[in-house]
Formats: C-alpha cells, structure tokens, sequence
C-alpha cells in the first residue's frame, strides 16, 4: 500500500519567509534548499514530483515535509549535532572575537579579515564565519560619513529643507551644481561568462581617452525637470551664463531661489544678483552637498549614462548626456525629500556594545 505524504499547511507569516528564503542570495543554500522543497509541497505536488524539480532523493523531500509539519519554519533549521564539545564555550568565544574586532588588526593588514581571526584565536575560518554572520559583522563592507564642521549648520540646513518641504509661494526653487571632467572613455565591453558559471558585464582593462566636458545642471525641485548645458569649462562666466539660460524664460516678478553648494565658482556673484534682483542664492553647510537635490540626480545620471559607457568622442559623449536629458524629462517627477538618520553615538560605540 502506499504512503500517503504529511499534509501540510502554513500561515501568511511563514509563506513571506519562504518566499525571502527562496529569493535569497545571502542565506545558506541549503536553506534555500529547504525552502524549496516545502513550497513545492505547499502546492500540492508530490515528494517524487518536488524531488525531479530540485534533483534531490524523494526521501530528502519526506524529512523536510515532515520537519516543517511539525514545526514550521524553525524546524527548517539544523538541530544540534552530537560530538566532541567546542574547546571553549560559544559565549566567550564569541567575547573574545568580539573584542579582537576593537583591536589594531595583524602588522601589515589593514583590516581584519576571517583567516587572521582563526589564527590568533585558535579556531577554524568557519568557527569565526559562523558567529560574524549570526552577529550580522561584515568585515570588507563598509559605509562613509561626512560630519559637517559649520558653525551654521543647523540655520542652513533648515533654511534649504524649508526650501523643499513648504516654500514661499509662487517662488521658483532650483537646485544647481555641476559635473566637472566627465571623461569620454573608449572602451570595448559585452558579456564574458566566470567561473562560477555565471554571466557579467565584461569591460576590456584598457581603454582610450578622447577629452573631457563639464556639465551643468538645474532641478526644479517641484517638478523634477532637469536643464543642462555642457561646457569645456567650468570657470565663473560659465556658471552665469548657465545661470542666465535658466532664469531666461522666468518673469522678473517671480521669485526664483537657487540651492548651491560652496564652490569657489558659486560665490562672487554679486554684480550678476545685482542685475537679477529677483534670484535668492541658498548655500548649503559646509561639508553637507548631499543636502543639494541635483546630486541625486547626478548619480541617475552616472549609473544609467556614464558607468561601463564607451564614447568615440566628446561629441558622443555630449550627445548620450543630451539624450538622456530628454528622455529623463519625460518622466519627470519630483524627488521625496528624505535622510535616514545616523545617530551620533553609533559612530563612538564600539562593536561590542552593537552587538549586545
């Protein structure tokens, strides 16, 4: 006679977290795995159907069905293994690495790295992987800060937020800044396989330089409409004259106010405010560029027209940003102001006192 397979069932909760198990690119395969093998048995097939799928033995599929039976995702997890006791308990030893982390790492290194904390602390690279990834410890990625030293910060900063979030009506705001020497690189590239089977975007390590241009940039901060003009420059006059086309087509009734970061270019402008008495200049604190809305829009720009890009000529390269500007004008549409917060005292806190 034959078996007749656990019926199994799940709720909402548990179905989003095989569903993140399944897409994952960061969690052991072999709960990657798992989570496969149980949903195909949430959707009625049978151990020997979910098994040919996967290529894994229909007994594999009749554990796991039976384990998350019993008790849901966290019987999807191993159970602790029998055999010969950790020479020190995990406690202390993840104590111990912990600590290791906040000390100067080996002479000759400029960071730690899994190898050199085995070796000091007498233990095997998968020991120490083991409590770094249940820590959520990253050892090569990392992340920059910019800590602005203005005495005016918070006056600043508040004036260009208030500039985004409720500004003076019927007043244009306009964030400007530029891009200097974008570089029109010649390069081959198409799709090279590695060894992990996998497929990239393979870029030749050579390449030729044709020149570089200077682009100039204005958001509308309302709409998101971009004005550009590119330049071989990027001295005073080209600046004002970038300035002169944006404010061309706006009544001189109508208040325009202008964000700029503190570039030597942007300052001395007095003779040329003087003759546009309607234009308000707003700097943003020093050491606080990201504050300008543009620079959003610059990195669009860098990721979808300039990153991996080959160009016979500057005049190519004009054209793609040219192109693009179009195209981005078409969609248009404002940005949300928003920055997550970085709370001051995460930056003195020690790994340890993270981790606890």
């Amino acid at each position: 006679m034959a078996r007749v397979a656990v019926s199994i069932s799940c709720s909402d909760q548990d179905r989003k977290e095989l569903e993140r198990l399944i897409k994952s690119r960061t969690d052991e395969i072999r709960m990657v795995e798992r989570a496969k093998i149980v949903m195909g048995c949430l959707e009625g097939k049978r151990n020997d159907e979910v098994a040919a799928e996967l290529d894994i033995r229909p007994g594999t599929v009749a554990i796991w069905r039976k384990r998350f039976a019993v008790n849901g995702i966290k019987g999807l997890r191993d159970m602790p293994r029998t055999g010969k006791p950790p020479r020190q308990p995990a406690t202390e030893l993840r104590n111990q690495l912990l600590m290791r982390l906040e000390q100067p790492p080996p002479a000759g290194q400029a960071t730690w790295d899994g190898a050199s904390l085995a070796q000091i602390l007498g233990v095997s690279d998968d020991t120490v992987w083991r409590i770094l990834r249940k820590e959520g410890i990253q050892l090569q990625r990392h992340r920059s800060w910019c800590v602005s030293t203005d005495p005016e910060f918070a006056l600043k900063s508040a004036d260009i937020i208030g500039l985004y979030l409720n500004p003076p009506q019927n007043a244009l705001v306009i964030s400007i800044d530029e891009k200097p020497s974008i570089q029109a690189i010649e390069r081959p590239s198409g799709y090279v396989y590695t060894s992990s089977g996998q497929i990239v975007r393979g870029l030749k390590s050579t390449y030729k330089r044709h020149g570089t241009l200077n682009l100039f940039a204005a958001l509308n901060v309302a709409t998101g409409v971009i004005q550009s003009k590119t330049t071989v420059t990027k001295k005073r006059p080209d600046f004002q004259e970038f300035l002169d086309e944006v404010v061309a087509d706006v009544p001189v009734d109508r208040e325009i106010h202008v964000i700029l970061d503190n570039y030597c270019t942007h300052k001395k402008n007095e003779e040329w405010l003087a003759t546009h008495p309607n234009v308000n200049f707003h700097f943003t604190p020093t050491s606080a560029s990201w504050l300008n809305q543009v620079e959003i829009w610059f990195g669009i720009l860098s990721r979808k027209t300039l990153r991996g890009a080959s160009f016979n000529s500057v005049e190519q390269l004009k054209q793609a940003i040219k192109d693009f500007v179009a195209a981005y004008n078409n969609n248009a549409s404002p940005f949300v102001w928003r920055k997550r917060e970085v709370k001051g005292s995460q930056l003195r806190n020690t790994i340890v006192n993270l981790c606890n």
